[in-house]
Protein backbone atom coordinates (compact mmCIF):
# COMPACT_ATOMS: atom_id res chain seq x y z
CA UNK A 1 0.00 0.00 0.00
CA UNK A 2 1.30 3.47 -0.89
CA UNK A 3 2.21 5.85 1.91
CA UNK A 4 1.33 9.53 1.81
CA UNK A 5 4.16 12.05 1.83
CA UNK A 6 2.59 13.83 4.80
CA UNK A 7 2.71 10.59 6.80
CA UNK A 8 6.35 9.99 5.87
CA UNK A 9 7.31 13.56 6.79
CA UNK A 10 5.49 13.32 10.12
CA UNK A 11 7.56 10.26 11.01
CA UNK A 12 10.90 12.04 10.49
CA UNK A 13 12.87 13.41 13.45
CA UNK A 14 12.72 17.22 13.95
CA UNK A 15 16.38 17.80 13.02
CA UNK A 16 15.85 16.00 9.70
CA UNK A 17 12.76 18.15 8.98
CA UNK A 18 14.82 21.28 9.66
CA UNK A 19 17.48 20.17 7.18
CA UNK A 20 14.80 19.44 4.58
CA UNK A 21 13.23 22.87 5.10
CA UNK A 22 16.62 24.59 4.87
CA UNK A 23 17.43 22.82 1.60
CA UNK A 24 13.98 23.62 0.21
CA UNK A 25 14.56 27.32 0.93
CA UNK A 26 17.87 27.14 -0.97
CA UNK A 27 15.87 26.04 -4.00
CA UNK A 28 13.05 28.51 -3.48
CA UNK A 29 11.49 30.48 -6.29
CA UNK A 30 10.77 34.20 -6.11
CA UNK A 31 7.15 33.36 -5.34
CA UNK A 32 8.30 31.13 -2.45
CA UNK A 33 10.48 33.94 -1.09
CA UNK A 34 7.60 36.41 -1.27
CA UNK A 35 5.24 33.99 0.45
CA UNK A 36 7.83 33.23 3.15
CA UNK A 37 8.00 36.99 3.77
CA UNK A 38 4.19 36.86 4.15
CA UNK A 39 3.61 39.39 1.39
CA UNK A 40 1.05 39.32 -1.38
CA UNK A 41 1.84 40.31 -4.94
CA UNK A 42 -0.22 43.45 -4.35
CA UNK A 43 1.78 44.43 -1.25
CA UNK A 44 5.11 43.87 -2.97
CA UNK A 45 3.91 45.78 -6.04
CA UNK A 46 2.99 48.76 -3.85
CA UNK A 47 6.44 48.68 -2.21
CA UNK A 48 8.15 48.61 -5.61
CA UNK A 49 5.81 51.16 -7.17
CA UNK A 50 4.62 48.82 -9.92
CA UNK A 51 1.42 46.98 -10.75
CA UNK A 52 0.54 43.52 -9.43
CA UNK A 53 0.76 42.16 -12.97
CA UNK A 54 4.43 43.19 -13.08
CA UNK A 55 5.16 41.11 -9.97
CA UNK A 56 3.30 38.16 -11.47
CA UNK A 57 5.37 38.33 -14.67
CA UNK A 58 8.60 38.82 -12.71
CA UNK A 59 7.97 35.70 -10.61
CA UNK A 60 7.51 33.62 -13.78
CA UNK A 61 10.73 34.78 -15.48
CA UNK A 62 13.70 32.47 -15.71
CA UNK A 63 16.08 35.20 -16.87
CA UNK A 64 16.31 38.76 -15.53
CA UNK A 65 18.73 41.54 -14.74
CA UNK A 66 20.59 41.24 -11.45
CA UNK A 67 19.49 44.77 -10.56
CA UNK A 68 15.84 43.68 -10.94
CA UNK A 69 16.39 40.64 -8.75
CA UNK A 70 18.30 42.70 -6.16
CA UNK A 71 15.48 45.28 -6.04
CA UNK A 72 12.87 42.51 -5.62
CA UNK A 73 14.77 40.86 -2.75
CA UNK A 74 15.64 44.13 -1.00
CA UNK A 75 12.02 45.31 -1.14
CA UNK A 76 11.20 42.39 1.18
CA UNK A 77 14.01 43.29 3.56
CA UNK A 78 16.46 40.73 2.18
CA UNK A 79 19.94 41.00 0.72
CA UNK A 80 21.04 39.45 -2.57
CA UNK A 81 24.44 37.73 -2.59
CA UNK A 82 26.01 36.26 -5.71
CA UNK A 83 28.53 33.47 -5.15
CA UNK A 84 30.59 31.70 -7.81
CA UNK A 85 31.56 28.14 -6.93
CA UNK A 86 34.38 26.28 -8.66
CA UNK A 87 35.72 22.77 -8.18
CA UNK A 88 38.73 22.58 -5.86
CA UNK A 89 38.48 26.26 -4.91
CA UNK A 90 36.67 28.12 -2.16
CA UNK A 91 33.50 30.02 -3.14
CA UNK A 92 33.98 33.58 -4.41
CA UNK A 93 31.50 36.31 -3.48
CA UNK A 94 30.91 38.58 -6.46
CA UNK A 95 30.19 42.13 -5.39
CA UNK A 96 28.82 45.24 -7.08
CA UNK A 97 26.83 43.38 -9.74
CA UNK A 98 23.29 44.58 -10.15
CA UNK A 99 24.03 47.73 -8.16
CA UNK A 100 23.12 50.86 -10.04
CA UNK A 101 26.06 53.18 -10.50
CA UNK A 102 25.52 56.95 -10.29
CA UNK A 103 25.37 58.66 -13.66
CA UNK A 104 28.32 60.98 -14.26
CA UNK A 105 27.48 64.65 -14.59
CA UNK A 106 27.57 65.91 -18.16
CA UNK A 107 29.64 68.90 -16.96
CA UNK A 108 32.64 66.67 -16.23
CA UNK A 109 32.51 64.82 -19.53
CA UNK A 110 35.76 65.27 -21.52
CA UNK A 111 33.83 64.82 -24.76
CA UNK A 112 31.57 67.78 -24.00
CA UNK A 113 34.54 69.90 -22.92
CA UNK A 114 36.28 69.29 -26.26
CA UNK A 115 33.10 69.98 -28.24
CA UNK A 116 32.63 73.29 -26.46
CA UNK A 117 36.24 74.39 -27.11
Amino acid sequence: MARKLDDMMAALPPDRLQRIDARAMELATLKDLRQAAQQTQEQLAATLGVGQDTISRLEKRSDMLLSTLRHYVESMGGQLNLVAQFPNRPPVVIEHLGVQQPVASSKSSPRRARAAA
